[in-house]
């Protein structure tokens, strides 16, 4: 049996679109001095919107997926760094689906470190830009911390900036389990 954060194929597809377009309002944050980092990290959000529409498989993306976490050792900032995670996990999305929740807070946590007033819109931007399929492919989730199977366990994805975003974002698209409105703790 799979993890419940994987999600069909379908619906992964929907998520990596959205994963794409949190992760690319973060692309201009990433600076690094190896132009190889900066290519890998714009071809993982190319590779990311391909998968989305269908033009390649999870198999393809699954093989390449930690290019872009891997280009942000070479990130000059830490909300480089944050940009450059945001935009691997959107390229994991055709892994399983639950990385998507991990671009959005990842793109949260890059924007509050370059300037924490803007997180709480950021986090409107990104639930006002669903689409009702992607909307309910995110209800499909279990809560953050409730499984233990993916990134929605209690690891990295549900600690500070990332958790907070996370529990945001599940209550927004009407999640039960959700807990009520939160603010991002910086």
């Amino acid at each position: 049996m799979g993890s419940a954060q994987t999600l069909s194929d379908d619906d992964r597809r929907a998520l990596a679109g959205w994963a794409a377009d949190c992760a690319e309002r973060v692309l201009p944050l990433f600076d690094a001095e190896d132009a190889n980092a900066r290519d890998l990290i714009r071809d993982a959000l190319d590779r990311t919107r391909a998968y989305s529409r269908g033009e390649s498989t999870a198999a393809e993306e699954i093989r390449k997926r930690l290019v872009g976490v891997k280009a942000a050792a070479a990130a000059a900032t830490p909300a480089g760094a944050a940009a450059a995670r945001a935009i691997g996990q959107a390229a994991a999305v055709a892994h399983m689906g639950a990385h998507a929740l991990g671009a959005a807070a990842y793109a949260v946590k890059a924007i509050s470190l370059s300037d924490p007033d803007a997180a709480n819109g950021e986090i409107r931007w990104q639930s006002d830009h669903l689409t009702r399929c992607q909307r309910d492919a995110l209800q499909l989730l279990p809560p953050l911390g409730a499984d233990a199977s993916g990134p929605l366990g209690n690891g990295l994805l549900s600690r500070g900036v990332l958790g907070t975003t996370i529990r945001e974002l599940q209550q927004r698209v009407g999640h039960s389990g959700s807990g009520a409105d939160h603010r991002v703790e910086q």
